[in-house]
């Protein structure tokens, strides 16, 4: 038995999220629906985690076992050759079998893009979300400073959350600028459900002046859903990188 790891891009514009489901459009299900074609074996992969329906994903990686004897080397041009246009394996390598692209991850970069300009950016609807009210951007780069470090994030998950608890790490937080486009870039040891999505919401009103930045610290400590922002849309996510050690 073989433990093979593979690194994916996907754009998840017509996606219905990563994870597979009975009758829609998933990125696992086009996934195994090749591996099976190349294998012969009913495969079940698992990723670093999920994303929801619309998040992109520039290093999403994921693992399976199989018995198959094709060469690691040729593992992505033989997918890529089957897969959709908006599915592509990046890499593929042979990990020890206790490997697990979950498990072992140790950090994650996660980036929510946001068209500030005036009229959109037209080839980037897919992936930026537009906001056209102007933006203070150091009272958000002032408000993302708070989250650094190891806090209870239950504020900015979702109450569908099912995780025993919501503790995470967040190594780096920063608002990077592009002239009109701004990307609000999380890297942690993990992160729990919509987390980077409803961190991003709060930002949006902080941005707009309706949150003052220094309350992004009582949101936090208060760990209660209600106290931060909306969700913002997943259109402008996207997971960027998955690190192991």
């Amino acid at each position: 038995m073989r433990n093979i790891c593979m690194k994916v891009s996907y754009d998840g514009t017509k996606f219905n999220g990563f994870q597979a489901q009975p009758k829609d459009r998933t990125v696992q299900g086009e996934i195994e629906r090749v591996l099976k074609i190349l294998t012969k074996e009913d495969i079940v992969i698992h990723a670093s985690g999920r994303t929801d329906a619309g998040v992109h994903a520039r290093g999403q990686v994921f693992h399976f076992l199989t018995s198959s004897q094709i060469p690691v080397e040729r593992f992505a041009i033989a997918m890529n050759t089957r897969l959709p246009e908006d599915v592509m394996i990046l890499e593929a390598r042979e990990m020890p079998l206790d490997f697990h692209a979950r498990h072992s991850a140790k950090r994650k970069t996660y980036r929510y893009s946001i068209d500030n300009g005036k009229f959109p950016d037209l080839f980037g609807r897919h992936y930026r979300l537009h906001v056209p009210v102007p933006l203070n951007r150091e009272a958000m780069r002032k408000a993302l400073a708070c989250l650094v470090g190891t806090h209870d994030f239950t504020s900015f998950t979702s109450t569908r959350s099912t995780k025993p608890h919501h503790v995470r790490t967040i190594y780096e937080a920063k608002l990077i600028e592009e002239g009109q486009f701004l990307h609000i870039e999380l890297t942690g040891n993990g992160f729990t459900y919509n987390m980077v999505r409803i961190i991003t919401g709060t930002l949006l009103k902080i941005g707009h002046g309706k949150i003052k930045p220094e309350q992004m610290r009582i949101i936090l400590e208060g760990c209660d859903r209600s106290l931060a922002g909306p969700t913002a849309q997943a259109i402008g996510l996207i997971l960027i990188d998955v690190s192991y050690s």
